[in-house]
C-alpha cells in the first residue's frame, strides 16, 4: 500500500535529485523511497552501536573474559593457518 505526500525542497536540490535518479533509472517516488530506508537503517544502526558501547560502559568485561577471548581468538587464528597450510600442500 503506497501513501502519497507532498514536499517542498529547493529548486537546485531538485536539480541534483533528477540528474541521480535518472542516472539510476529510478522515478521519484523510488529515488525517494530508497533514500529514506537508508537513512532510517543507518540510524537504525547507529542506535543499536550506541547501546552496544553503553552496555559495554554499564558492564565491562572482566580480566577473566579478556583472557579466554585472547585464548579463543588464538585457538582460532591457529586452525586457519593450519587449514591454509593444509590447502596449499
Amino acid at each position: 500500500m503506497f501513501a502519497k505526500i507532498s514536499i517542498s525542497i529547493p529548486k537546485e536540490l531538485l536539480a541534483k535529485i533528477e540528474v541521480e535518479r535518472t542516472t539510476a533509472s529510478q522515478s521519484r517516488s523510488e529515488f525517494f523511497a530508497q533514500l529514506v530506508e537508508a537513512y532510517l537503517k543507518k540510524k537504525r544502526e547507529e542506535e543499536l552501536d550506541e547501546q552496544y558501547r553503553r552496555g559495554y560502559e554499564l558492564y565491562p568485561e572482566t580480566e577473566e573474559e579478556i583472557a579466554e577471548a585472547e585464548v579463543l581468538a588464538a585457538a582460532s587464528l591457529k586452525a586457519i593457518y593450519e587449514q591454509e597450510q593444509e590447502a596449499a600442500e
